[in-house]
């Protein structure tokens, strides 16, 4: 569903999938190809969202922003794992979010970074890329292995594969 916010409009690229019970109000934009499952909250209600293209954001994920401080700024080819909550944070190109992460105010996640599932990314914390953070407060763990870095991209095409079959 797309709702305006202070008659703001979403804007949405081509071959987007939107599922018919998700929410994506006001200032925010969302690139070709990605898609936004079931259950999912996007409200760029206060400040603005932006997400990139081929990224996909699953089922049941709230993301929102801060008034006066952040949006929440999404990269091309990233996933957010199944009840991820992402709040006025910047999140790079080909990141990987776990399933039920939280990623606080401020808070970024460099290109090609990965956040474990389960994990608390606190207020200007900083994932650098090729990294492994996961705890609440999440906390460096390991440097990512190529094999890890090349899923990501695959993740992405898997997803822009599911959403073309319900687009279909």
């Amino acid at each position: 569903m797309l709702l305006p916010y202070r008659k703001i409009m979403p804007t949405i690229g081509d071959k987007v999938f939107i599922a018919e019970n998700a929410a994506v109000i006001g200032d925010t934009h969302i690139g070709e190809e990605s898609n936004i499952w079931f259950g999912c909250s996007v409200r760029g209600d206060v400040h603005e969202i932006r997400i990139g293209k081929r990224t996909n954001i699953q089922d049941n994920c709230v993301i929102h922003v801060t008034r006066g401080v952040s949006g929440t700024y999404i990269g091309d080819e990233v996933t957010v794992g199944h009840g991820a909550i992402l709040h006025a944070c910047t999140i790079g190109n080909q990141a990987f979010v776990g399933m039920g992460a939280c990623i606080l105010d401020e808070a970024v996640l460099e290109d090609r970074a990965m956040l474990a599932a389960g994990s608390l990314l606190t207020p200007r914390k900083v994932v650098p890329s090729g990294q492994l953070w996961g705890g609440s407060p999440a906390r460096y763990m390991r440097h990512l292995t190529e094999e890890e870095l090349a899923f990501f991209p695959k993740s992405a095409d898997n997803y822009v594969r599911l959403a073309a079959e319900y687009l279909a």
